[in-house]
């Protein structure tokens, strides 16, 4: 009882209450990098939805792409959560563009999972949780339906039944080595999308992931006749986002 009343105090620390989200249609979207827009419904993370990351491709990658979600609307004011991900560290985190004031991280929830995956549901924009083995579907059925009710966007880290839309990648090829010498510079992911409703029609995306010159490019697959287009901050302005090189038709 006492690790509860804890745990508590020290999330009612980190969340904001939910009454201060808008209810207006601008601030039910929170919005994602230009790459990943055309895969989701709306063009951004709707307020009330759940987002299924699928890590069980043995392409990899499912906590680059779960961090490249996070970073726009970590950047645009929006408080994030990550539970039951221990491996994900800081580092990653502030490399992606998320804003590490703004970022709770709980990698050990123990059995009091579901309770912490809740307490930040009801005031945190953007929660990621890693369901642990063994979670009915009954559980997670009322996480999502809390999210609904609270207008978090819930992102599953793994396999998750019922999830607005589900993104998988499919294919990951990194860039930089030649013949046995080189360093690593970039990542190209091959991302799926699948859902229901409004996400039902399949989409397919390649996304080159930041590399040492922390730049994204990013083209729809089989899309011919591409052009290449360069988005900076306006002179005099920052976004504190690095420039953008964008393929497209």
């Amino acid at each position: 009882m006492a690790g509860r009343m804890v745990l508590g105090s020290a999330l009612a620390q980190l969340v904001r209450p939910a009454s201060e989200m808008g209810e207006s249609g601008t601030h039910r979207l929170l919005p994602v990098v230009p790459e990943l827009s055309g895969l989701l419904p709306n063009r951004g993370l709707r307020r009330g939805s759940t987002v299924a990351v699928d890590t069980g491709r043995p392409a990899g990658g499912g906590t680059s792409l779960m961090l490249a979600l996070l970073s726009e609307a970590s950047r645009a004011g929006s408080w994030c959560a990550v539970v039951g991900v221990p491996a994900l560290g800081v580092l990653a985190a502030a490399e992606a563009g998320i804003a590490l004031d703004r970022l709770a991280l709980v990698p050990y929830p123990g059995p009091e999972w579901p309770t912490v995956v809740a307490a930040l549901i009801d005031g945190v924009d953007v929660v990621v949780a890693a369901a642990p083995d063994g979670v009915s579907t009954v559980v997670t059925d009322r996480l999502a339906a809390r999210a609904r009710q609270r207008g978090s966007v819930l992102v599953t880290y793994g396999a998750w039944t019922g999830a607005d839309v589900t993104l998988q990648v499919t294919d990951g090829r990194w860039d930089g080595l030649g013949q046995g010498r080189g360093r690593l510079t970039r990542r190209r992911l091959t991302i799926s999308a699948t859902g229901r409703g409004a996400a039902a029609r399949p989409r397919e995306i390649r996304i080159w992931l930041p590399s040492a010159s922390d730049r994204f490019t990013a083209a729809v697959a089989g899309t011919p006749g591409a052009t290449t287009v360069t988005l900076v901050d306006p002179p005099g302005t920052s976004t504190g986002r690095p420039p953008l090189a964008l393929v497209g038709p």
